[in-house]
């Protein structure tokens, strides 16, 4: 039966990193999956994150199954740092521990699509390349609003206003809650506002995708649009991730949050996603979310994290500046002062196909095939080599 299954092509983006790990090319640079990198190019384990594993392997906790829905430390936290304290307790509002922010959108589809069978999913262009694939699998189609304005290289409000509204009833639109992926531009205050008001008359639900909460501006000021969002609209979903902000990408850890509207709905709905999470994957992993509450629910162990995300993003921001400045003086001639504009560890950096193969090629420069590069991967060692040849493509 096997010989009748067709060859899958590469994920566009693992995949990127097995061809990049193939080539032997001594000076290639990896621009593609989304892993923030250090200035010596490594992937980092947070300190902070040593220490609470210190802590919680010194207390030998035991390795028994958490409950389908993980702990109820581990989801107030998470509600707090979306929503912030006040209503981090609010009774309305239910979390499920998942396997990342992957899983947690993978438990949103299958809860979608087993109770709003008629719901259609509308996808910002450009989006995660992933966001399409796991809602079709779940059999929930998708349709795609305007968000980006290519001309501009920044956000294109009223396309996506005015293609919101062919929303019906019952539908589901995706937002992004801060540094878009793949291009870096970020809804402004107004437009989360005009948003959350055209879905709340129109009837649809949103589920906004928060993978990267104090990459942007920091974590209160990455969470500010979707609060204001939240006052518009009476039900939601939230999908959130931790492998970037605390590091732990291998350890899966993620969430998936909803606010229902009522106490009595939000316990319905609480049955419903638990008897998602357990036909996909049973119950959660533990040892992530054990060091997310053990960091979070201790005053200077929080304190340590936010001082370590804050030098990972002022890194980024650091190096945005030094490849606008790079580009520049390699003899680019366009304007890349856009670059800065963008928010967290992506930007579209218009580059086209065409381009993007000759950068891998010629260059031994891998970035994904729409042009999205990883600015976490640009380091002092490589920016030269970077812009000489992005220069030499355009």
């Amino acid at each position: 039966m096997f010989e009748r299954v067709p060859s899958a092509p590469p994920d566009p983006i693992l995949g990127l990193s097995a061809a990049f790990a193939a080539d032997d090319r001594s000076h290639k640079i990896s621009l593609g999956v989304g892993e923030y990198r250090d200035a010596s190019g490594k992937t980092p384990v947070l300190d902070v994150v040593r220490a609470a594993e210190a802590r919680l392997l010194a207390a030998g906790s035991s390795k028994t199954y958490l409950p389908i829905d993980g702990t109820p430390a581990y989801g107030r936290l998470v509600r707090e740092l979306v929503f912030g304290q006040d209503r981090a307790d609010s009774a309305d509002t239910v979390t499920v521990q998942t396997p990342g922010g992957t899983g947690a959108l993978r438990v949103a589809a299958d809860f979608i699509a087993n109770h709003f069978p008629d719901a259609r999913i509308w996808l910002p262009d450009p989006t995660w390349a992933n966001h399409p694939k796991i809602f079709e699998a779940a059999r929930v189609p998708c349709l795609s609003y305007r968000y980006y304005n290519s001309e501009a290289k920044g956000l294109d409000a009223p396309g996506m206003l005015e293609a919101l509204q062919q929303t019906e009833k019952g539908d589901v639109v995706l937002l992004h809650a801060c540094c878009h992926n793949p291009s870096g531009v970020d809804l402004d205050a107004d437009t989360w506002q005009a948003a959350g008001k055209l879905l709340a008359d129109r009837g649809a639900l949103a589920l906004v995708d928060f993978a990267y909460q104090g990459f942007g501006d920091g974590l209160e000021q990455d969470a500010a649009g979707l609060r204001l969002f939240c006052e518009q609209v009476p039900e939601m979903f939230v999908a959130t991730s931790y492998s970037k902000n605390f590091g732990l990408y291998q350890d899966r850890v993620g969430a998936l949050t909803v606010v229902t509207g009522s106490a009595d709905r939000a316990e319905t709905v609480l049955s419903q996603l638990k008897i998602c999470v357990r036909t996909s994957f049973s119950n959660p992993p533990a040892h992530g979310s054990a060091l997310v509450t053990c960091i979070l629910s201790d005053e200077g162990l929080r304190a340590d994290w936010r001082a370590e995300l804050t030098q990972m993003r002022e890194r980024i921001n650091g190096m945005r500046q030094t490849l606008v400045e790079g580009l520049q003086r390699h003899g680019g001639s366009q304007d890349f002062s856009f670059i800065t504009r963008q928010k967290g560890m992506f930007s579209f950096s218009g580059l086209d196909p065409k381009q993007v193969e000759r950068l891998r090629e010629e260059h031994a420069v891998y970035i994904v095939g729409s042009g999205r590069i990883n600015v976490a991967g640009v380091t002092p060692d490589n920016v030269d080599a970077l812009c000489r040849a992005v220069v030499s493509v355009l």
